[in-house]
């Protein structure tokens, strides 16, 4: 590519001069061949260079999100989730291009630079040193425009991130919108957000112009000087014709590369700070180490809590759990109850590893739950919130999610455990039926039964049921308990509010303030007249104790 100028100034001197045809057909023939082969080389580096691109983004993205999942839960908790989308996405995006296609066309310019210098000092020398008064005006120039552009082109994604999130949360909120009919000021707010936005793309683009005009002044400027020297080195016989042309195109292809090489070495160190929080992710070690190897081949699902006290990450003045001990026997059904935040939750939390305890420990059948591997771990562990979470999949697919292999009979069998089948068959595509977004196509409580449902398809040995049945009826809540009943070879914990729900467990664990206060069976802890007697007793002076709530 270099040398098209070069012979473009030699076929101009030899259409001027006395006619050569044989060294007419040379000089184009150079030309063509250089044409060519800057053509092909240009095509196969670009298409090289964008394969890399795409090739490392796509493994950035894939490392990042498979170290993302292994983190805790607390790291979850303390990390917004804007800012791991942008990673997942802007940050490991700009950090592929900054490699592949920023350090290309970097390494591109620089060479071409060098060869343009060679050529041109091989014109001339004279003009090659007038040129370089240019070179540090449009440095400055293009220095003071990447400043003030690349913060206002961050601004603008700022902004226009805001106002995605504002737009995100009113239409996921559209029933509390609706509500409270704040429809008029939403939209108000929203058309503010576009409003800053809109500020900052006119200041950006203002920027942007003010740089062209400074820069083809600058460049016009050195073009008229250059042509009047240029003259002058012809008229004394100092250059020819076509010298001139040539070492004209050479110096605007130099000033190009210049103005490129500033662009890139910026993008690139803006490009740094965009791969030091990429790998900050990519290195980050979660809290919660899952690198055990136990694997039992009969669990028998003996749980013992030994004096556990924790903290949540986010809180870590705060003790949700003091000195907490506690057995689940198998084949038994024990209830935690308590207070709203009294830790009951923080326990099945803990037995999930979802976090890990300051001190004390957690064991299974004897055994420290870290020490199991972690997938067989939780193979043998079902747990069902309050709120349970279902994916834009067909119902199929949810009760077997986790699952490689999942017949439909298992499917049904679960569901009808669940009390889940009769309303499954009773939708038009049955249990391919798609549940939407987050399951916004099903109730609460067929959410409720779908969840059970596949918690039971496991066949865990240690059943969590977190308010499971909250949303049921007292009908489908007492066929569930039946059918949890049966299986005496599960260990069951349930969390719940209802006494309903728990004076029948063979064991009821109180918590109150982080602390186990009373446990025994329903009929033992109403004779000790303890917190749950006295509970009991103040729900049954108001006439709440058939739907009483801790």
């Amino acid at each position: 590519e270099m040398f098209i100028p070069y012979y473009t100034g030699k076929v101009i001197d030899l259409l001027s001069s006395r006619y050569d045809h044989r060294a007419f057909l040379i000089a184009i023939s150079y030309m063509f061949m250089t044409s060519m082969g800057s053509s092909i080389s240009a095509g196969l580096r670009g298409g090289l260079f964008m394969f890399t691109m795409y090739s490392l983004n796509k493994r950035v993205r894939n490392q990042l999100f498979s170290n993302l999942v292994q983190q805790e839960i607390g790291f979850f908790e303390a990390t917004r989730t804007g800012d791991i989308t942008s990673r997942l996405s802007t940050d490991t995006a700009l950090m592929s291009r900054s490699i592949a296609a920023n350090v290309n066309i970097f390494l591109r310019s620089l060479v071409k630079t060098v060869g343009i210098l060679f050529f041109m000092f091989s014109l001339s020398w004279q003009l090659t040193i007038l040129m370089f008064f240019e070179s540090p005006l449009t440095i400055v120039i293009q220095e003071l425009y990447n400043k003030y552009h690349m913060k206002l082109v961050q601004d603008v994604q700022d902004s226009i991130a805001k106002s995605n999130q504002l737009a995100g949360e009113i239409v996921s909120g559209i029933r509390t919108v609706r509500s409270f009919a704040t429809e008029t000021e939403e939209s108000e707010l929203f058309e503010e957000k576009l409003q800053v936005t809109h500020q900052l793309k006119t200041k950006r683009d203002i920027v942007r112009a003010v740089y062209l005009v400074c820069h083809r002044h600058v460049q016009l400027a050195m073009q008229v000087i250059m042509l009047y020297y240029g003259q002058y080195l012809i008229h004394t016989r100092q250059m020819s014709s076509g010298k001139l042309v040539a070492f004209i195109m050479y110096q605007m292809n130099f000033g190009e590369n210049v103005r490129t090489l500033v662009h890139m070495y910026s993008e690139m160190i803006h490009s740094v700070g965009a791969a030091e929080k990429v790998f900050e992710y990519l290195d980050r070690k979660s809290s919660v180490p899952t690198d055990g190897k136990l694997v039992v081949e009969q669990l028998k699902g003996d749980v013992k809590f030994r004096n556990v006290s924790f903290s949540y990450p986010t809180r870590p003045d705060v003790q949700a759990l003091k000195n907490v001990s506690f057995e689940l026997k198998c084949g038994e059904i024990t209830a935690l109850v308590g207070p709203s935040g009294g830790g009951k939750t923080t326990c099945v939390a803990l037995l999930e590893r979802f976090y890990q305890p300051q001190s004390g420990e957690i064991l299974l059948d004897g055994k420290p739950i870290e020490e199991y591997e972690h997938k067989y771990y939780h193979n043998k562990l079902g747990l069902v919130g309050q709120e349970p979470v279902l994916f834009a999949l067909s119902i199929e697919e949810n009760i077997c999610y986790g699952l490689p292999s999942c017949p439909r009979s298992s499917v049904v069998e679960a569901a009808q455990r669940a009390n889940a089948n009769a309303f499954i068959k009773r939708l038009e595509n049955g249990y391919s039926t798609d549940v939407g977004e987050a399951g916004g196509q099903l109730s609460a409580g067929e959410k409720q039964r779908i969840a059970i449902a596949r918690a039971l398809i496991r066949q865990p040995q240690i059943l969590m049921l977190d308010e499971a049945t909250s949303s049921l009826d007292v009908e489908s809540e007492h066929t569930i308990q039946q059918a949890l009943s049966r299986d005496t070879r599960q260990t069951i914990l349930v969390v719940a509010h209802r006494l309903k729900t728990v004076e029948k467990a063979d064991k009821i664990i109180v918590i109150n303030d982080g602390r186990v206060v009373e446990e025994g069976k329903h009929h033992q802890l109403m004779e000790q007249k303890g917190y749950y007697h006295r509970l009991l007793q103040k729900l049954s002076h108001n006439g709440e104790q058939d739907t009483a709530e801790f």
